[in-house]
C-alpha cells in the first residue's frame, strides 16, 4: 500500500518531473544549462510568418520555478471532466461532461454524484461545460452551469441554467435554463462557455463562434450571442446600461465581441481586470485583457491559419478598431480554463497567470508585469496529459482536472 502511495507522488524541480526527493531547486540545475536569457519556451517553427504588433506578444522568455514541487495524482476516476470550483467548506464541485457532476473531498477522494440536470448533446465538444457556484452559496445552495443543449435532431446552443443542490447533495432542484446563446446550429464546436461572477453578483459568459466558416462572421455580429463575452443577471436578464444597450439591433446582454472559442476568463486580482484566453485554429491562440464594448477581432484579425493551411480572411493581422491579444502562440496549445495565482505560498507566482493546455499538454504559467507576458513556463510536460481547467485553491495549491480524468494538486514541496 505504502508503495502504491509513494507512486503516485511527483515533485517537480525545476530541471523536470521526476520521482520523489527530488532537491533541486535553484536555477543551476542541469536542465537550465541549455536556457539562455532570451530563449524561448516554444522551440518549433511557426505555421504562419506574421510579425507580432510589438515587442513580447509572443514567443515571451523562459523561466523556471525555483520553488520545490510537489504534484499528487488525487484521483484518476473523474469521467471527462470540463469545469472545477471549490465549495466553501473546500471540497471541490467538477462537472462531467456526460451531463452530471460530482463533489470531491479536499484529498480528491468522490464524495457525493449530482444528478437532475437537464438533457446535453455531448458530441464533439459539447456536454456538461462549466460550473460555477454562487456567491452567496452557503444561504442559498445555488449553483451556475452551462451545457450544449440539443434543440433539434441536428442543431445545439450553449444553454446557461441555474439549481438548487440538495440538502443530500445527490441532485439539483429545480433545474431552469436562464439563457440561450442563439442562433442555434448544426455543429458541435466551439461552445466557448466559462462563466464568472462579478464582484455585483452578476454572470459573465464567454461564447464560442460554433468554428464552421458560414457562422464564424457572428462573432463579429452585434444581434447574435455567439462569439462573445456576455453580461447577465442571475435571472439571465441583461444587466442594465451595457456598452450597447443603446445601439440598435444590438443585443444588450453583450459585454464584447470578436472571439472564436473562449473556454478561459479570470479576473485578475492584482488590477480588477478580467482576463480571457481563446484557441486559435492553426496557430493564433489569444490571451485579451477584456474592456466593455471594445471588438477582439475575429474572424476579421488573427494570428493563425486554417488547419488547411489556408490563410484566413485578407490574412491581416491588425485593424483599427480592433484590439490586440497581449500574447499569442503559434503554433498552438490549445489554452482553456485559466487562474492567477494570488497566494504567498509560492511568492515566485504571484500575480502570473496559469493556463491549462489541451494539445500543448502542459500547464502554461506566464509572468505579468504591467499587463504584459514578459516570461513563459511549461510545467507537467510529458505526462500525456490535456489539461482542461484549474483553480487556485483556499490552500494556495493549483488543482488541475485532465481530460483523460484525473485530478492533480500542484504545491509547494513541504
Amino acid at each position: 500500500m505504502l508503495q502504491k502511495q509513494l507512486a503516485r507522488i511527483l515533485t517537480l524541480g525545476t530541471c523536470s518531473l521526476i520521482m520523489m526527493n527530488c532537491t533541486s531547486n535553484t536555477a543551476k540545475d542541469k536542465g537550465n544549462k541549455n536556457l539562455s536569457k532570451d530563449s524561448s519556451v516554444e522551440t518549433k517553427p511557426p505555421n504562419a510568418d506574421y510579425k507580432p504588433a510589438f515587442a513580447g506578444q509572443t514567443r515571451a522568455p523562459a523561466v523556471l520555478t525555483k520553488t520545490p514541487l510537489s504534484i499528487i495524482l488525487l484521483d484518476s476516476s473523474l469521467k471527462y471532466p470540463w469545469g472545477i470550483c471549490q465549495l466553501p467548506d473546500g471540497r471541490f464541485l467538477i462537472s462531467q461532461k456526460l451531463g452530471n457532476m460530482r463533489i470531491e473531498t479536499k484529498d480528491g477522494k468522490l464524495d457525493k454524484i449530482i444528478t437532475g440536470f437537464p438533457k446535453v448533446n455531448a458530441d464533439g465538444q459539447g456536454g456538461l461545460l462549466d460550473v460555477i457556484v454562487d456567491p452567496d452559496f452557503v444561504k442559498n445552495r445555488m449553483i451556475y452551469w452551462d451545457y450544449s443543449e440539443p434543440v433539434t435532431d441536428s442543431t445545439k446552443l450553449l444553454a446557461i441554467a441555474k439549481g438548487k443542490l440538495s440538502a443530500d447533495e445527490t441532485k439539483i432542484e429545480n433545474p431552469t435554463v436562464i439563457y440561450r446563446a442563439t442562433p442555434a446550429y448544426k455543429g458541435n464546436l466551439q461552445y466557448g462557455s466559462r462563466i464568472l461572477f462579478d464582484k455585483e453578483g452578476n454572470l459573465l459568459v464567454s461564447t464560442g463562434e460554433r468554428s464552421a466558416k458560414e457562422i464564424r462572421i457572428q462573432a463579429q455580429w452585434l444581434n447574435s450571442s455567439l462569439g462573445k463575452i456576455l453580461h447577465l443577471t442571475k435571472e439571465g436578464k441583461p444587466v442594465p446600461n451595457g456598452p450597447f444597450a443603446q445601439t440598435p439591433n444590438a443585443r444588450p446582454e453583450i459585454y464584447a465581441y470578436g472571439f472564436r472559442s473562449p473556454e478561459g476568463m479570470a479576473w485578475n486580482p492584482q488590477t480588477g481586470d478580467l482576463w480571457e484566453v481563446e484557441f486559435g485554429p492553426r496557430g493564433g491562440d489569444e490571451v485579451n485583457i477584456i474592456h466593455p464594448g471594445k471588438n477582439y477581432g475575429w474572424p476579421i484579425i488573427t494570428y493563425g491559419i486554417e488547419y488547411s493551411g489556408a490563410k484566413i480572411g485578407d490574412s491581416i493581422q491588425q485593424k483599427q478598431g480592433m484590439e490586440q491579444p497581449i500574447y499569442y502562440w503559434d503554433p498552438s496549445v490549445s489554452p482553456s480554463g485559466i487562474a492567477f495565482y494570488n497566494s504567498d505560498t509560492i511568492p515566485e507566482w504571484k500575480g502570473d497567470l496559469f493556463l491549462g493546455c489541451l494539445s500543448g499538454s502542459h500547464i502554461d504559467r506566464l509572468v505579468i508585469k504591467n499587463n504584459k507576458v514578459v516570461g513563459e513556463e511549461w510545467l507537467m510536460q510529458n505526462m500525456g496529459q490535456r489539461f482542461r481547467a484549474l483553480i487556485q485553491g483556499k490552500d494556495g495549491a493549483l488543482y488541475a482536472i485532465t481530460d483523460e480524468g484525473n485530478l492533480y494538486r500542484i504545491a509547494k514541496k513541504e
